[in-house]
């Protein structure tokens, strides 16, 4: 007969080997999971309300830019056409040449108004302005970060005579003026291509500004992965890559490189809106891109010389661009603050 005792052991005993299963399977259900630092990354950058509103904004203005054509298409109207001189328009401008409805001719038929004096549509301006603007950015913030890229990491991982000319070499550009430098050179290169007495294609005015601008926009970069390439190389798991016998490049493709993702992406998202605004200043000073090419700067450039007559003309211009660059820096320092959760504002 089996005292009480025993019959509770019993019971306990099976009632502990039933919950063992269930315990195991609960501690293997929630074994933490590894995550690589790109999706950290991730992880932190989605919960930032911030990052996540201004990457919509600036995905929205690439997307824009780049259907331009289609959207130009559907709205029916093009940034070329003069429509005052068109016969279905003949009351677009009054007799001063200037927008007959109100808020510089907004209406149905043209949603941002047009322009003085020709009649253009300004809503197919704005988007054509912008696919302009956008991607030549976009190109020489290419350019630009991988030439700085390869010079600084080549100087901070050579060091001696290599670092030292590289350096001087950075230093001698960074001495000139990049403003009046754009002004004084920009006729120069585009006429080492064109004739003076041939109009310049539009083309080789593009490619002649992303020439100068990248001539004088790699070295802070340069400067930037140089110094995060010296505090690099003698680190331990560097130390030990060598020893280990691994190759130079090998070293600076596995250990050094994805080291220094994050400033290089960071200065990346700060050089494309200075970028934007400097292609602008190029155009607004009549070096840059000319008539009839829609452009930003030249948009700036005709609201100038008619703000008092027709101060509407400027206004969806300068917002679209306020925005863009606003959007454009804190979205910078979103991505730094989630690649690196120290810096947090």
């Amino acid at each position: 007969m089996t005292s009480p005792i025993e019959a509770e052991d019993a019971t306990a005993s099976v009632a502990l080997d039933d919950e063992t299963p269930a315990k195991s399977k609960a501690v293997e259900t929630d074994a933490p999971v590894g995550r690589s630092p790109g999706q950290l990354m991730w992880m932190r950058f989605k919960r930032d309300r911030t990052g996540m509103i201004t990457a919509v904004v600036v995905l929205f203005y690439f997307v824009i830019a780049a259907l331009a054509p289609v959207i130009s298409s559907l709205y029916g109207k093009d940034p070329y056409t003069l429509y005052a001189q068109e016969p279905d328009y003949p009351f677009l401008l009054d007799d001063f040449a200037m927008p007959s409805g109100s808020f510089g001719g907004i209406s149905g038929e043209f949603w941002f108004g047009v322009e003085p004096n020709l009649g253009r549509d300004v809503f197919t301006m704005l988007l054509y302005g912008m696919r302009t603007s956008l991607y030549m950015a976009l190109i020489l913030t290419v350019f630009s970060v991988l030439t700085g890229v390869i010079i600084g990491m080549v100087g901070g991982y050579f060091g001696g005579k290599v670092d030292y000319w590289l350096g001087r070499t950075t230093d001698f550009f960074l001495s000139f003026p990049s403003q009046l430098f754009f002004i004084a050179f920009m006729p120069v290169v585009t006429a080492l291509f064109v004739s003076p007495t041939d109009e310049t294609p539009t083309y080789m005015r593009a490619v002649a500004i992303l020439l100068v601008m990248w001539f004088l926009g790699w070295m802070g970069m340069a400067r930037l992965v140089r110094s995060s390439v010296l505090s690099l190389r003698e680190r331990e798991f560097v130390e030990a890559a060598k020893v280990s016998g691994a190759s130079r490049w090998r070293i600076v493709r596995k250990e050094i490189l994805p080291n220094i993702v994050t400033p290089i992406l960071v200065q990346g998202t700060y050089t494309l809106p200075s970028s934007i605004l400097s292609i602008a200043f190029l155009s607004f000073v009549g070096v840059g891109f000319v008539e009839p090419t829609p452009d930003w700067g030249r948009m700036f450039a005709i609201g100038a010389e008619i703000y008092e007559q027709d101060p509407a003309f400027m206004f969806f211009p300068g917002i679209a661009m306020v925005v863009f660059v606003l959007c454009f820096n804190l979205l910078g320092d979103s991505v730094r603050d989630a690649f690196d959760p120290k810096t947090g504002r």
